[in-house]
């Protein structure tokens, strides 16, 4: 029997734009996601869960469920529409009374500034490329911090690998760009640096609390360890995915193995060289030295074989297992070894992978304090149950227990994690899948707006009042 601490967090997690709905309600502007999804006539973000009229319903859920916190992030351009400016005092309430009712509920805010939400008219001026819009977001940063004094954990920034990745590298987030290195790099270093001076910002506001950063972390493995080519390739891909943005903000300076691996990507797709001035050096350092927690959003691992032709990738974003490519020219090409099981997204399931990662942040970042898993859960094809029947989840049960399992052995070789968030606390909308792919604890029936909790929400409750796990 393993037992988590007393003072360990269990939440949902959420964010703004994939479950508020109200898309122009109270004067919101415009979000990158706007324009692009409806070029692509595929998903429509309106309404999701309805979070922003229902949030005391699901806070509500939260609380009679045993959570006792909950990931929460604002939208950018809820207050700020053109993402500088006059704030709408529209949006500043409506978090207030959002956050009021969260301590109601006896449910602690974890709240993000950012998750993947840049307002449209930034966007369209180069979203984080442009050195201009760091500057709005540490203004926005810095409205929020006195604004919302209530708040006692603050979030910089939601996967800032994501959205670069995404955007520039595999096409999948606006703009859609394919395979430009030079640009997914260059916005990695931007995002560290403007989260350093939103870090910054904050101690020479001294504002209590405390603050942090999210990372998703995807544990990258030879495919064949035996095999110098593939162990190379795991060491590119986990440059794009992971070490730029664990050296910028952990770290609070790049390691020259980290510069290499880089420019050996952008060699070999011969584009070139970022800008990383020692300005912005003293500051990423400056903020590590700072900086309170990290969160990690872990949901599978990631096997590399070497590759020596040109990009290639299809994304996964039906649900049809085994339809998803991943080749990209200078690091190598996915594959999964026999044995290990896979999502209907082709995610390869491997808690290892989770416990992995906690490990090297312990040993190879020690400035460090405290860890949060801040998202960790399984996507699963599910339809409303019979009246008077819960939905049966185990898969996600059993996916979530055996990487529960994985953070009480990390707590117990002494890695320090506070917390741990489920994905999600309710269905939700998804930046990719739209409404097909579900995570949450708790059933959405997106027509009526109806929650159900599923038989994962009931053991989630047994666990955080027993904060035992088998």
């Amino acid at each position: 029997m393993m037992k988590f601490p007393t003072d360990f967090y269990f939440g949902g997690a959420t964010a703004a734009f994939q479950t508020e709905g109200a898309v122009k309600e109270g004067n919101k502007g415009e979000v990158l996601w706007e324009p692009f999804l409806k070029k692509q006539g595929r998903f429509n973000p309106e309404p999701a869960c309805d979070f922003y009229h229902r949030y005391p319903e699901d806070i509500q859920l939260s609380s009679d469920f045993g959570l006792n916190s909950i990931r929460i992030s604002i939208a950018w351009a809820r207050i700020f529409p053109t993402g500088s400016g006059e704030p709408e005092q529209a949006g500043v309430d409506y978090y207030h009374q959002m956050f009021a009712e969260c301590f109601k509920q006896g449910v602690e805010p974890f709240v993000t500034l950012h998750h993947f939400d840049t307002p449209e008219a930034l966007h369209q001026t180069g979203d984080w490329l442009n050195p201009e819009n760091i500057t709005k977001y540490v203004d926005y940063a810095k409205f929020c911090f006195q604004e919302f004094s209530e708040i006692n954990y603050w979030i910089t920034i939601n996967e800032p690998t994501s959205m670069a990745v995404q955007q520039y590298t595999t096409g999948t987030f606006p703009p859609g760009e394919k395979y430009h290195f030079n640009k997914t790099f260059q916005a990695e270093h931007n995002l560290n640096l403007a989260h350093a001076r939103v870090v910054n910002a904050f101690r020479t506001l001294k504002i209590s609390g405390q603050i942090g950063v999210v990372h998703a972390l995807q544990t990258v493995y030879p495919f064949d360890p035996t095999k110098p080519g593939d162990v190379h390739a795991a060491k590119l891909q986990d440059t794009l995915d992971n070490r730029l943005f664990l050296d910028g903000t952990l770290g609070g300076e790049y390691s020259q193995e980290t510069l290499n691996l880089m420019n050996e990507i952008l060699a070999a797709n011969s584009q070139e060289t970022i800008e990383i001035k020692d300005s912005e050096l003293a500051e990423l350092k400056q903020a590590a030295q700072q900086l309170d927690f990290v969160g990690v959003n872990y949901y599978f691992s990631k096997y590399m074989k070497e590759y020596h032709g040109i990009s290639e990738t299809i994304h996964n974003g039906t649900g049809k297992k085994g339809s998803s490519i991943s080749r990209l020219q200078g690091i190598g090409e996915s594959g999964v070894p026999d044995g290990i099981e896979m999502t209907d997204w082709d995610w390869p399931i491997n808690p290892q992978g989770l416990y992995d990662q906690l490990e090297r942040i312990h040993t190879n970042y020690p400035l460090v304090n405290d860890i949060y898993i801040t998202e960790n859960g399984l996507g699963l094809k599910e339809n409303r149950p019979a009246d008077g029947e819960v939905l049966d989840d185990q898969k996600r049960i059993d996916y979530i227990k055996l990487h529960l399992q994985a953070v009480l052995r990390a707590i117990e070789d002494g890695i320090n994690v506070k917390g741990y968030f489920v994905w999600s606390l309710q269905d939700m909308f998804s930046w990719t899948n739209g409404y097909s792919k579900r995570y949450g604890l708790f059933f959405v029936d997106f027509e009526t707006q109806e929650r159900l909790p599923k038989k994962s929400a009931y053991w989630f409750k047994e666990l955080t009042e027993s904060r035992e796990l088998n």
